[in-house]
């Protein structure tokens, strides 16, 4: 694989790898910061005092975590940040501030203005401050997080402890911030679907503040040899466009994205407003086709055999929140140890995590963080961050799959209940409206209803059994296989229609090797003593679920050791506790051939 490391490093230390702008400010480091308990902030416009912030933080790491330098454990619902905005500001300039996560409903002020208020914890949000920044502007945010079970929280614990595989809360900033400056009319949103079977590039812009004489132009290139260029004319700010991306140079007229070779096309796209630029946005895509044949799934027209591992993201010492050098080393030592893939589970990653599986070769699976209680509000609050959740990942080749719902939680009920069920439907076909390009999984786990993979959760520690469970898949999917978790593969009154069958979570082997001090650390199964008994029982299950006719493949649990969870690959630190060369032979089944395998 070509790579050239200077534009991979330019890349992966922007906050969004495909969405690059020569000019822009990063706003990540010390800023001012104060608990706001009792509300204050709001009051009088208490903020603006100078003594309301008592201390500093470093983001955008959140105030839980060490690397935050605050390390406090205690639940502060409200809490605000300050840093200055100091721009020199140009005429016919816009200047974007991004948040990429703020956990959860967060305000932005620009000295005593209040410009922007959003819900969401998880999901990435725009604020003009054009008209607001000075050299001696003062920016300030403030974030109000309760942790309610009717918003979707993921991995977050509601109580006021941990307990079982639910974790530390994360409050306020825990993705990146950054300032942006753009001409007067820029692109606001690309969207970039590829068509192999037609050689083409679909794409969808959106420029903000178009007029009748801007215009969109551009060029596609491969490893820096000019392929195509482009420009069109906007309706109404929009244009839509295909591109011939085809090439001689290419033995199948395309360089196809796989595992095996992930091959990545750069695009720019420059917006002119009566032949001047206004704004010049570099990204790139990757040209490839996710399909359901049968019980099949399909990868440009071949059958895809996916080794999975689950990957939730966190790390001892800034929870949900990672370096650049921190993402990357997941990405090497997950490909390293066998999988050509990873879940992101229960929450919406960095998006130089997906720029990582791009350019490196994982297909991903995309995961919404879930509610815990069903009402009309907890429906609300999921809708207020769903396309945003769709539009983060749907630029992103290595991105195959859309998990909405993860083994009923929010929707207990759904086995029965006709309204649990049509709402875990409606963001199915919600997700097929918005990106028809990828499959869709309804509710990971059991109790599925609509879905375009039967996936299955199973912790069965008997690898004989577990095997046996499965014999018949068809016979499986229309009971309750898992000895573990006793479920019903799908709700009342759904059924299997021959859909792809993946165990989506087994494995999960306990061993503690230390690395952080918990009283209650547990995983799957009857604890085993020594690493090598360990390791004889993930195998067994790995050979297990290998045994198994016509899965479309598995998702190992886990990546890493997540606080009282110490069923990792990895450590709490994302240090290997096997030999990696022991997991590889287990995980591929002494495989090493084919383009499903690295």
């Amino acid at each position: 694989m070509e790579m050239n490391m200077t534009k991979f490093h330019e890349r992966l230390q922007h906050p969004r790898p495909q969405m690059i702008r020569t000019n822009w400010t990063d706003l990540n480091g010390l800023w001012d910061f104060c608990f706001d308990d009792d509300n204050s902030g709001l009051t009088q416009n208490g903020y603006l005092r100078e003594d309301f912030f008592d201390r500093q933080i470093c983001v955008p790491y959140a105030y839980q975590t060490r690397k935050s330098l605050i390390d406090c454990q205690e639940h502060h619902p409200i809490v605000w940040y300050r840093r200055p905005l100091a721009v020199t500001r140009q005429n016919a300039r816009r200047y974007l501030l991004h948040f990429e996560a703020v956990d959860y409903a967060s305000d932005v002020f620009v000295d005593g203005h209040h410009l922007f208020h959003h819900e969401g914890g998880h999901t990435p949000f725009v604020v003009d401050v054009t008209e607001y920044v000075h050299e001696n502007a003062m920016l300030y945010v403030r974030a109000q997080d309760f942790c309610r079970a009717d918003q979707p929280i993921g991995k977050q614990s509601w109580k006021q402890e941990n307990f079982l595989c639910w974790y530390t809360r994360t409050t306020g900033i825990w993705q990146q911030v950054w300032l942006e400056e753009t001409g007067e009319q820029y692109l606001r949103e690309v969207r970039m679907i590829p068509d192999i079977d037609n050689a083409s590039l679909d794409l969808d812009l959106f420029v903000e503040n178009a007029s009748d004489t801007t215009q969109v132009s551009g060029y596609v290139s491969f490893r820096g040899q000019r392929i195509t260029s482009f420009a069109t004319a906007l309706k109404s700010g929009r244009a839509r466009i295909s591109v011939d991306v085809s090439s001689e140079d290419a033995n199948f007229r395309l360089h196809f994205w796989s595992p095996a070779d992930p091959n990545l096309y750069d695009i720019e796209f420059e917006v002119l407003e009566r032949g001047c630029s206004m704004d010049l946005v570099r990204s790139y895509f990757g040209m490839r086709d996710v399909s359901v044949q049968g019980s099949k799934v399909f990868l440009n027209n071949q059958e895809l055999y996916q080794r999975l591992v689950l990957d939730q993201g966190y790390w001892s010492d800034g929870g949900l929140t990672a370096t650049p050098a921190q993402l990357l080393a997941d990405v090497q030592k997950i490909r390293e140890m066998g999988f050509n893939g990873a879940r992101k589970h229960q929450k919406i990653e960095d998006a130089r995590y997906m720029y990582l599986c791009d350019v490196l070769g994982l297909v991903m699976w995309a995961e919404m963080p879930s509610f815990f209680e069903y009402s009309h509000i907890s429906n609300e609050n999921v809708m207020k961050e769903f396309h945003a959740f769709v539009a983060k990942h749907i630029n992103h080749p290595s991105v195959i799959a859309y998990t909405l719902m993860n083994e009923s939680w929010g929707v207990n009920e759904i086995y029965k209940d006709r309204k649990q069920q049509a709402f875990v439907n409606g963001l199915y076909w919600m997700t097929r409206s918005l990106d028809s390009s990828r499959l869709v999984i309804g509710n990971d786990g059991w109790e599925q209803t609509m879905t375009d993979i039967v996936a299955v959760h199973d912790y069965n520690s008997d690898p004989e059994t577990l095997a046996a469970s499965y014999a018949n898949l068809a016979q499986a999917a229309g009971g309750s296989p898992s000895r573990t978790s006793l479920r019903h593969c799908f709700a009342r009154d759904y059924g299997y229609s021959g859909q792809p069958f993946m165990i989506s979570e087994f494995g999960g082997v306990a061993y503690d090797t230390g690395t952080r001090t918990i009283d209650s650390s547990w995983g799957y199964g009857n604890r085993l003593e020594g690493q090598e008994a360990v390791l004889e029982k993930m195998a067994a299950l790995c050979q297990a679920v290998h045994s198994i006719r016509d899965l479309c493949g598995f998702c190992y649990t886990q990546l890493s050791d997540v606080e009282q969870e110490v069923n990792g690959l990895l450590d709490h630190n994302h240090e290997y506790k096997f030999d990696p060369a022991a997991i590889r032979e287990m995980i591929t089944g002494g495989k090493q051939t084919g383009f499903l395998f690295l």
